[in-house]
């Protein structure tokens, strides 16, 4: 009789990263852990965290996926943690992204920022419908991970 042994796969780690970890970010962490948890460890930080936009609690919330526990996370929290991918989101982080090994693979996938779109919102119908098309943008790149981080920009 064989023995048999269950191979566990090793997750990738992720790091979204954005200026505020308020919106953009928090967003792409809880679609990655969502949809592709089973492959891919998600972490989100900012360069300059702001704390949760209450938008964004709310615009995932009407899809279900619950953003209630989330804090914004500084960048200077995950020094140790090796990370195989960092995104950026927006420019900011983009040009304040700190140094990573070599080994991890940088990409920068920018989305529009609602809360910047809703300051100029005539009501809050228009300024969520900023937050949901960025939230529905963001999951379709997630639904591409990580098959889309491996191609060379």
């Amino acid at each position: 009789m064989g023995a048999r042994f269950k191979v566990l796969a090793v997750k990738r780690k992720i790091l979204f990263l954005c200026t505020g970890n308020s919106c953009r970010s928090q967003m792409a962490e809880a679609w990655t852990r969502e949809l592709k948890g089973d492959q891919l460890e998600a972490f989100s930080a900012g360069v300059e965290p702001q704390g949760v936009d209450p938008r964004a609690v709310r615009a995932m919330a009407e899809i279900g996926v619950d953003l209630g526990g989330a804090r914004s996370k500084s960048v200077d929290e995950f020094p140790r943690v090796e990370m195989d991918y960092v995104v950026t989101l927006c420019s900011h982080a983009q040009e304040s992204c700190p140094f990573f090994p070599a080994r991890t693979r940088l990409r920068h996938v920018p989305f529009d920022d609602p809360p910047r779109l809703a300051a100029e919102a005539r009501s809050e119908d228009e300024a969520m419908a900023h937050y949901r098309r960025v939230r529905d943008e963001i999951r379709r790149f997630v639904e591409g991970l990580p098959g889309s981080l491996e191609q060379e920009t």
